[in-house]
């Protein structure tokens, strides 16, 4: 996991926005152009594997060939000083879809909106013969139209053209077919996908969009090579013609030949197919974030950088705070007590990161969630060693209170990912554990809801010998994977 660093090139570093197995993402300030930007950054674990940067460096040139509003544009390109190649993107002010879905749905004239933009942004990649391969709710980004006013409208943007989904010809990545519940049958197979493979991605979409419900879940790859025949779209609370139905079941065929021609001819049927839902309107999407400089700017303009380059961001002197009082924490059926304890803390916009007592772990959480933090090291069970571990939440009590939010994280001894993760009787829902890379490190995932409120729990392998384990509670997803995102390790 990546630290907080001042600077990538000339760009003056905020927050971390989101990573993955390939490449860390970071909300940027372009001090030249007075503009926030999103830098994507290759892991470091992959800067040798000449390959992957090869496809990491190709995903801009790609972006670079497609002049759409509705895909993300790439402004730049560098590499660091330790010789990892980055991408410097537009900022999605406004989340990703997946966001979106997660406070509510979508009205229909909304939703057709949105799968408009997601099919021109699409049919701009085909027309320059590049294919997405990743079509999904967290690959669809919004943006603040009109220097972020919010009377101006939003965009949708289709992001990561997938470093994961590009390397279909290497046998030592899981990630290469998609994600199970949106990719194609011919791609979940192995195949050389085409276009018609992201129409059914984009067919997914539309019927989550339209009926509120996933027509399939399919927890592997497997699952997602011989789909089922979808769900009807229309319910009691929306009812929608049958051409509906049939226009969408066209893109959701299994054989991609007997699938609409290409994307602009599903989009254009679908529309009609919707009557008064399909007609273009002014009114467009709406802003759901509030637009907030101090929540979807990346806060007070940086002092300009010195000539000689030397001098990062200004910030704060560290803080060192005593904490009095007692933080217990359930974790594998073990409460954590917290006596007097140590910790440092940045503010950054309106989140606040914090770090234990040896500065190994850090993460960045909203504001009042820090009521409460404990830095000392803990003793995993199994174990009589100490080893570093950080609790922050909104009370002593935040793992036990009805309300409470807050985050555990400890290292702890182990070669191998547990087979399970601690169960939450409390939570009305256990999802399926994902398993994948994050910075190259493997990860094992349980997302709990209806707790009430979502649980995480999350073990990385982050070395030969040392499991990090992770457990956050939330009153959203949302909160919930910025917040597990933003877990950072040093000197491991």
């Amino acid at each position: 996991m990546s630290a907080l660093p001042d600077r990538l090139g000339r760009y003056a570093v905020r927050r971390r926005i989101g990573s993955g197995g390939f490449a860390t993402v970071w909300l940027a300030y372009d001090e030249h152009l007075d503009s926030p930007v999103a830098v994507k950054v290759l892991a470091d674990n992959w800067t040798e594997d000449h390959h992957v940067r090869t496809r990491f460096v190709e995903e801009g040139r790609y972006l670079r060939r497609v002049d759409s509003p509705h895909v993300v544009t790439v402004y730049d390109a560098g590499e660091l000083d330790d010789g990892r190649p980055y991408l410097v993107m537009t900022y999605a002010d406004q989340g990703t879809l997946a966001d979106r879905l997660e406070t509510g749905g979508m009205e229909v004239t909304e939703a057709v909106e949105v799968i408009r933009q997601i099919g021109a942004g699409l049919q701009a990649l085909h027309d320059r013969d590049i294919l997405h391969r990743d079509v999904k709710p967290a690959n669809v980004l919004f943006r603040s139209l009109g220097n972020g006013a919010a009377d101006r409208g939003v965009r949708a943007m289709l992001g990561d053209l997938g470093l994961g989904k590009a390397l279909d010809v290497s046998s030592r990545l899981t990630v290469i077919a998609g994600s199970p519940s949106f990719v194609a049958p011919e791609q979940a197979q192995g195949e050389t996908p085409g276009p018609a493979a992201d129409q059914y991605s984009l067919g997914v979409i539309t019927h989550l969009l339209l009926s509120g419900r996933m027509p399939w879940r399919h927890a592997d790859l497997n699952a997602a090579a011989s789909p089922a025949n979808p769900p009807p779209i229309s319910s009691v609370d929306r009812p929608f013609p049958d051409e509906v139905d049939d226009v969408v079941r066209r893109a959701l065929a299994p054989e991609p030949a007997d699938r609409w021609p290409n994307v602009t001819a599903y989009v254009e049927e679908l529309e009609r197919s919707l009557g008064e839902w399909g007609t273009r309107t002014t009114k467009g999407l709406r802003a759901w974030l509030a637009v907030d400089p101090e929540q979807t700017q990346p806060g007070p303009r940086p002092s300009p950088m010195p000539a000689d380059g030397v001098v990062g961001i200004p910030r704060p002197p560290a803080t060192r705070h005593r904490v009095l009082t007692t933080l217990a924490v359930t974790l594998v059926a073990l409460a954590v007590g917290a006596a007097a304890g140590w910790y440092g803390f940045q503010a950054l916009d309106d989140d606040v990161t914090v770090t234990d007592e040896r500065d190994v772990l850090s993460v960045t959480v909203p504001q009042g969630w820090d009521a409460s933090v404990a830095g000392e090291p803990w003793v995993p069970p199994d174990s009589e060693d100490t080893f570093p571990a950080l609790s922050v939440g909104t009370s002593t009590e935040w793992a036990k209170a009805d309300e409470g939010q807050g985050v555990f994280a400890g290292i702890m001894p182990g070669a191998d990912l547990p087979d399970r993760l601690p169960g939450h009787p409390a939570c009305e829902v256990a999802e399926e554990p994902i398993d994948d890379t994050i910075d190259g490190d493997p990860a094992r995932t349980i997302v709990h809801t209806g707790c009430p409120g979502v649980t995480v729990e999350r073990v990385v392998q982050v070395a030969a010998n040392r499991l990090l384990w992770v457990q956050v509670r939330s009153a959203n997803r949302s909160t919930a994977n910025d917040v597990l995102e933003s877990v950072d390790t040093n000197g491991l």
